[in-house]
């Protein structure tokens, strides 16, 4: 009797290239082995491999923390994989619990395709369209039916549902957890099993989705995905993970002289960090960036690079370019090339006006209270000079008022 030999696996340097480029800044991949297999298979055959990342369009904009995943993907475009990039429009209205303690609201309809309208977007300043293949999970979610969810919710048991962190705590905790709730890893999971995904990547914190779609496939009769877990990205304070709500964040879309500004920002620590999870130098190119900063190189200039290679890649080399040039120009007490204009009126009379109170009224300060406060605290300027006296008021005239760094305004007293 006779067995079919299972077909040798032949592993080359661009298939150990495919896999570290797979494996650099990745928390986990499972099953690493599967994944070599995958790769060489697609070597041999010169079928590229699909790679499935959603999305749930639960905000308008992304930061630049989400686009750790979208710089993965984009690393295995270049290697001449097909992405396809889900927006998760019927996920969406079950809302993802992962690392809730209370029920998520789900979103109506209607905010949710205001929301996806930028999503793609966004995701597309970092991959490239020509690899990437746009879906909605309402294709299949609207037309599974009551029939297709009962039968799909079969085939996976609540006890491993309740292996789950979250379920198992607010369970524990006798927090209440709707039913509705178990159904979006099974929708997660079945994603992959209508688009035959052979690898998902996801945060650390969507391991358990991912799992599940690993879980359905097989039941299925597929051939399990892989999956890739990417650490969720700290923001600007190097502490907390990179958050809207938190305020330490770098937005897409923000102007290229804020984006360039805030990179500056992070740590010397952190920056290294950023270079491998945000940056497409290649690992060998940040290792002799790193040792030339050891061996005496001022940090602050690889700092520098990298603000520019991000800000250019959602703006572009010329905005970056700029973006440097304006924050030299404040630094050294400079006046950027745009700046709030602004023509405010005099006091009664024709009185001067206070200062705390112009700053105030020029939109850099909360309050006049508030400017008095900087004023202490050396942090405001006039035409380039240190305000020191409190009660210094301004007659007719034109003055470049500055806060800091990076707020200034010219204004007109008349």
């Amino acid at each position: 009797m006779s067995h079919a030999k299972t077909p040798e696996i032949i592993v080359t340097d661009r298939v150990k290239e495919a896999l570290a480029v797979t494996m650099r800044g990745c928390e986990e991949l499972i099953p690493q082995d599967d994944w070599l297999k995958k790769l060489a298979r697609s070597e041999s055959t010169g079928q590229p491999l699909r790679i499935k990342l959603g999305l749930d369009p639960t905000a308008p904009d992304i930061h630049i923390g989400h686009t750790v995943v979208l710089n993965k993907l984009r690393q295995l475009q270049d290697l001449g994989h097909t992405v396809i990039f889900l927006i998760g429009d019927f996920t969406t209205l079950i809302g993802d619990p992962s690392g809730r303690n209370t029920t998520r609201p789900p979103l109506t309809r209607e905010q949710i395709e205001v929301n996806a309208q930028t999503y793609y977007r966004q995701a597309s300043m970092v991959l490239d369209p020509s690899r990437t293949e746009i879906r909605y999970n309402s294709e299949w979610g609207d037309t599974l039916g009551s029939r297709g969810m009962i039968e799909l919710a079969a085939r996976y048991t609540v006890a491993r549902m309740m292996e789950r962190n979250d379920f198992h705590d607010r369970f524990h905790a006798g927090t209440p957890i709707s039913v509705h709730e178990f159904l979006y890893p099974l929708m997660q999971g079945y994603d992959s099993v209508v688009l035959k995904s052979d690898l998902e990547l996801g945060g650390t914190d969507q391991k358990f989705n991912l799992l599940v779609g690993r879980h359905l496939q097989a039941e299925y009769g597929q051939e399990p995905q892989c999956i890739l877990t990417m650490p969720l990205l700290e923001g600007l304070d190097g502490i907390e993970k990179m958050s809207k709500s938190k305020g330490n964040y770098i937005g897409i879309s923000e102007d290229a002289n804020t984006m360039f500004a805030k990179v500056l920002s992070i740590s010397d620590v952190l920056m290294w960090r950023w270079y491998t999870l945000l940056s497409f130098r290649s690992e060998a190119e940040i290792a002799a960036l790193k040792a030339e900063v050891v061996a005496g190189r001022n940090p602050k200039e690889a700092k520098v690079a990298l603000a520019k290679e991000i800000t250019a890649r959602f703006h572009s080399g010329a905005a970056a370019d700029a973006a440097e040039q304006d924050f030299i120009n404040r630094s050294k007490g400079g006046v950027p090339d745009e700046i709030v204009e602004l023509a405010l009126p005099l006091g009664e009379g024709g009185a001067p006006v206070g200062i705390a109170a112009l700053l105030k009224s020029a939109g850099l300060a909360a309050s006049s209270g508030e400017g008095s406060r900087l004023i202490d605290g050396g942090g405001v300027r006039v035409d380039s000079s240190v305000v020191s006296d409190k009660g210094l008021k301004l007659g007719v005239g034109t003055y470049v008022l500055q806060v800091g760094k990076r707020k200034f305004a010219r204004v007109t007293l008349a």
